[in-house]
């Protein structure tokens, strides 16, 4: 399997890219490869600039949930694109959209459209300031929200310490009010609110993580984040861009039967292209300019190409929603396998369609015991199966994606290169 044309348009890129890239994680530096440049994709295959084939488990971190370039939403997308592409003003898809994620999320009674993750849970943050009247929120530490100033941070040493930025260029000012407490350790929780009483706006979580790899919530957590936000006057926040239409029609909220008071979303609803949303009750989201004082806006929300992708792949998902248990299983059998294979060297992770290994011994429940993983034993495993035609997320803290579009033999010619690699000793 060659890349000498990646390896050439990456010569290019570099110099005028920052690393050669437009998102951190695609330029390897984690797994000390050179980057694969993709020139096209089709159902559960992608392919790159050198006519290399693989399996894809990335699935654009997330939306293929259908696979690549499906018939029935390129359809959609072509005939939104011959009216035109943008008009900066309402459209009707605009309209089905908000009814849509409503009828299949019942706590989505009124949305709003943006262009992504990023912009969905800054503007959420902001509503439940605006509602609340308090300035500061509890996040977790390897949760990711975004790259907004104000939710990439760090935690110090301990859970009540200032918080710090996580990123050259943010006022340590734009992180003050971001309070981290420790996924799936509700006493860290507890002791947040108990040392800023009246003072915190909202939690907003994962529901299930898979920004530091796929870690499952112990049971319990999600409730009593419910219980103590109400509690406390603070609301919860879900950020389901990842998990959103993934575990679940409903989303992790149907999957676990928790309503939060907000929720994010992204990807998925744009069927691949630029998308996101958020929203809440109608009391909360009224709040929201011009019906209320909490000012948001975007030229490119809700636009026409966006919700034509979109709005016809929940509809397939509506129609279909025995996709889960095939998604569910499919991604089940490769875990045990992954398990098997790897023995007591992993940790692998799995819910619904989205699973991570770890190369680690422990269980991983939290961000503690996820930096317990070998970085440099899941980069020789990436190449591995990179050079097997096996295309995975290029860092050992990603969730691995499947597909509808995966079908049995992609499975076991997966599981098949995986055993090879851990044959190898």
């Amino acid at each position: 399997m060659t890349d000498n044309n990646s390896r050439k348009l990456y010569d290019r890129a570099v110099k005028r890219l920052p690393g050669g890239v437009n998102s951190p994680v695609r330029a390897y530096r984690a797994v000390g490869r050179t980057p694969r440049f993709i020139a096209k994709a089709k159902k559960d295959r992608i392919i790159d600039v050198d006519g290399n084939e693989m399996i894809d488990y990335i699935c654009s971190w997330g939306p293929g949930i259908l696979g690549h370039a499906d018939p029935r939403v390129l359809r959609e997308v072509t005939a939104a694109c011959e009216d035109g592409l943008t008009y900066g003003a309402p459209t009707e898809r605009e309209v089905e959209m908000a009814e849509l994620l409503a009828k299949l999320v019942p706590s989505m009674e009124v949305s709003r459209l943006v262009n992504s993750g990023t912009e969905a849970a800054m503007s959420a943050i902001r509503v439940a300031r605006g509602v609340t009247g308090r300035d500061k929120i509890i996040k977790f530490r390897g949760c990711y929200h975004g790259h907004s100033d104000g939710l990439l941070v760090k935690a110090g040493s301990a859970a009540l310490t200032t918080s710090v930025p996580d990123s050259a260029g943010v006022p340590a000012d734009y992180t003050k009010n971001t309070l981290v407490a420790e996924y799936n350790d509700p006493s860290s929780v507890e002791a947040l609110f108990a040392a800023n009483k009246d003072e915190i706006a909202a939690v907003i979580v994962e529901p299930v993580a898979a920004n530091m790899g796929v870690v499952l919530p112990k049971p319990g957590f999600l409730p009593f984040l419910r219980e103590i936000t109400k509690q406390y006057g603070a609301l919860l926040i879900f950020d389901e861009v990842i998990t959103g239409f993934r575990l679940s029609l409903g989303g992790a909220q149907e999957y676990y039967q928790i309503k939060p008071d907000l929720s994010t979303f992204g990807k998925i609803i744009g069927g691949g292209m630029p998308v996101g949303a958020y929203g809440g009750r109608e009391d909360i989201m009224r709040f929201v300019s011009p019906d209320g004082p909490v000012y948001q806006a975007g030229t490119l929300s809700g636009n026409p190409v966006a919700t034509a992708a979109g709005l016809a792949t929940l509809r397939i998902l509506e129609k279909d929603p025995g996709i889960y248990d095939r998604l569910e299983q499919k991604t089940k059998r490769l875990a045990d396998a992954v398990r098997l294979a790897g023995g007591a060297r992993v940790t692998v992770n799995q819910i619904g369609s989205l699973m991570s290994i770890f190369f680690t011994d422990r269980p991983v429940l939290d961000y503690e015991s996820a930096m317990s993983a070998d970085t440099k034993a899941y980069a020789g495993y990436f190449g591995f199966l990179l050079d097997h035609g096996i295309y995975v997320a290029p860092s050992q803290f990603e969730a691995m994606f499947v597909s509808d579009a995966h079908g049995e033999e992609d499975i076991d010619r997966t599981i098949q290169v995986v055993q090879e690699y851990f044959d190898r000793g």
